[in-house]
């Protein structure tokens, strides 16, 4: 008896774990995510110099009346303000930034740009708008439920582009020296918030230009579904994009229009035979960041690689990969 109500007690806990925004959860038995681990590249190293981040800073909307934003800047120990700088957004930034978690995209950062693999960035993490009387999304509730999250990643519309480009970014501008060159301007999200990225991009390509998505909910939640039939009947935008999903995640065969792993296929697909600048790639995992998060630093370096071509003969060393320049 004892031994039956310890099992017992164990088999609640594991179930009774919260699942990712949008995930069915899957059994300890059925679920492929452990499979993916963290790298080298997304841990603190030695000699590698650290960023670090500012305070919590809050960003009234006007796009979305009586709301407000969160967000951190991640400041890179290579910025200097007397040059401009590109700049990474990271949807759900409480999740993306979050230590120990599943991406820990400021290692990245810090790892990546130290060895010249990337530009020097600001990484700007900003967290699902919400009313002052609504609870900030964490970790372990992302805020779907709780927070401004559905309305604002969700509908295939201009509204959170105009959160990111007319709200956020002219903030931003006030305090740092960002680059005014679209092609120096990603965003990147999981789930609904990758939706999200592909949206900011989608519907405003001259600001940005840059997209990752893990595990896109490019599923029939209001409307999402949609975008492969918008890229096949728009003239093609000068946008390019990294794709992450598992070809287990929340499938729905008796449904495809709410099938996950299908609708980023079908995406793909579309993406593809346009012609745009797309690499992707589908692993064996449910819905979560486990596999985006061990494969962001490659991510990462598809996504900026242009920045090591350079006719400027100051740039050599940042095209000889021999390392950091001295």
């Amino acid at each position: 008896m004892k031994k039956s109500l310890i099992f017992l007690l164990l088999v609640t806990r594991i179930f009774a774990q919260p699942a990712a925004p949008g995930e069915t959860k899957a059994s300890p038995e059925k679920s492929n995510d452990w499979f993916y681990q963290l790298t080298s590249d997304s841990k603190p190293q030695d000699g590698v110099p650290q960023g670090k981040f500012t305070e919590a800073k809050v960003l009234p909307s006007n796009v979305f009346p009586g709301t407000q934003h969160t967000y951190w800047v991640y400041v890179p120990a290579q910025y200097d303000p007397a040059k401009p700088t590109a700049v990474m957004i990271f949807n759900d930034g409480q999740a993306i930034m979050s230590e120990p978690g599943d991406v820990q995209a400021h290692r990245v950062l810090d790892n990546l740009i130290y060895r010249r693999e990337i530009p020097v960035m600001l990484g700007v993490f900003i967290n699902p708008g919400r009313r002052p009387d609504q609870p900030e999304p964490n970790p372990r509730d992302w805020g779907d439920k709780t927070t401004n999250r559905a309305d604002e990643y969700n509908p295939p519309n201009e509204n959170y582009a105009r959160v990111i480009v007319d709200e956020l970014m002219p903030a931003l501008k006030k305090e740092y020296n960002i680059s005014p060159d679209p092609e120096q301007h990603g965003i990147m999200g999981s789930s609904s918030g990758g939706c999200a990225a592909f949206s900011v991009a989608w519907f405003r390509p001259n600001d940005f230009r840059k997209v990752i998505t893990f595990v896109g909910s490019f599923t029939d939640i209001r409307g999402e579904h949609i975008y492969p039939e918008l890229v096949a009947e728009s003239e093609k935008k000068p946008i390019r994009l990294f794709m992450q999903d598992g070809r287990n995640d929340n499938r729905r065969p008796e449904n495809l229009n709410k099938d996950w792993f299908y609708q980023n296929v079908r995406l793909k697909d579309a993406l593809v035979k346009k012609g745009y600048d797309l690499n992707y790639t589908w692993g064996i995992g449910n819905h979560g960041q486990k596999q985006g998060g061990a494969i962001f630093p490659s991510m990462m370096r598809w996504l900026w690689r242009d920045h090591l071509v350079s006719s400027d003969p100051n740039d050599a060393v940042e095209r000889s990969f021999l390392g950091p320049a001295k």
